[in-house]
């Protein structure tokens, strides 16, 4: 059994200087043995296997930062149940009243999410009713993009 402050730590520091040491490694592997060929096609970003189009500055949807907020406030929420349920029963009803204080607030922001309509994948405009300008505008769009491909 470890009795001294370095003695406990030092497996941690061990593992980390190995991992560190590694990657060092496999990175400087690929730099002296890999190839490197320049050529536009491999120059080009990947994108799943497609050709990219438009341009990178191109603006995300508002949902795109709401569903990365949700999973910035549900991620938290776990990482604070950990070193909770470690010390619990040490704490014992203080420890179980700071919890459920803790998860009621994040309840409430799920609820307020919810309300706002954060979850609701669909996009809004296959809800409501196409009036009869968008309905025309998609049609002749289908008609150009029928008419393109034959």
């Amino acid at each position: 059994m470890p009795t001294t402050y370095a003695e406990r730590y030092f497996p941690i520091l061990l593992q980390a200087g190995l991992g560190v040491v590694v990657a060092a490694a496999l990175v400087g592997l690929a730099f002296l043995i890999g190839k490197r060929v320049r050529h536009p096609v491999k120059d080009q970003p990947y994108e799943c296997g497609m050709s990219p189009t438009g341009t990178a500055k191109e603006r995300f949807s508002i949902k795109f930062y709401l569903v990365a907020m949700i999973f910035i406030l549900f991620d938290i929420e776990a990482i604070f149940l950990y070193p909770w349920a470690v010390v619990y029963r040490d704490l014992k009803m203080f420890a179980f009243i700071e919890m459920l204080v803790f998860i009621l607030l994040i309840l409430a922001g799920f609820f307020y999410i919810w309300k706002k309509g954060v979850l609701d994948w669909a996009s809004d405009e296959w809800k409501r009713p196409m009036s009869a300008e968008r309905s025309a505008g998609a049609d002749e769009r289908i008609r150009e993009l029928v008419a393109s491909r034959q």
